[in-house]
């Protein structure tokens, strides 16, 4: 019906710096959830999440993957904490080309949090002994443009990086080994 607004549940994990004490647990689980197959190995690259550290301060920050970017950002502010200098860049949640954070380690591909999906709530947050990670849903009115989806950007990505005929006989490749 026209005039009506749309909304969407977006879920968020609220993220208390001053709770988190750097044991990484979230990190662990969020790599052995998201190994193929599931929980049967444990590379912290491949976590979603991140904890950006300053031990001599007693300093931790858990930040977790957002979305993929195919530019760099212009900001290069500084933020201090507790008397300590950080660049923008250590909190930023985008997967980018200036930095390997993000990423898949294997392919070089964007990694971006999907909450755990299936689970009732993110691993991390089950997982986060201090409650420094807490999962928030809300409801909020959305436009009806459509973004592209995940499958779309890998695929880009990949395209960009090998060119698209070579992306192609991999496709091929695939589909006459599937049938055969």
């Amino acid at each position: 019906m026209a005039g009506e607004k749309k909304t969407k549940i977006v879920k968020t994990i609220k993220v208390d710096a001053d709770k988190c004490n750097g044991c990484r647990a979230c990190e662990v689980i969020c790599s052995a959830f998201h190994a193929a197959p599931k929980y049967s190995s444990n590379n912290p690259a491949r976590s979603r999440i991140r904890v950006v550290r300053e031990p001599l301060r007693d300093i931790y920050v858990p930040i977790y993957a957002g979305e993929y970017t195919p530019a760099e950002c212009m900001g290069r502010d500084k933020y201090v904490i507790d008397g300590k200098e950080y660049e923008e860049c250590a909190f930023c949640r985008a997967s980018c080309p200036s930095r390997d954070l993000f990423k898949e380690p294997d392919s070089g591909l964007p990694v971006k949090c999907d909450m755990c999906e299936g689970e009732e709530e993110p691993l991390c947050v089950k997982w986060c002994l201090v409650d420094a990670l807490t999962y928030e849903e809300r409801e909020e009115e959305v436009e009806d443009d459509e973004k592209p989806e995940n499958m779309e950007i890998g695929l880009e990505s990949l395209a960009n990086k090998y060119g698209l005929d070579k992306i192609i006989d991999a496709v091929a490749r695939m589909s006459l080994q599937n049938k055969g």
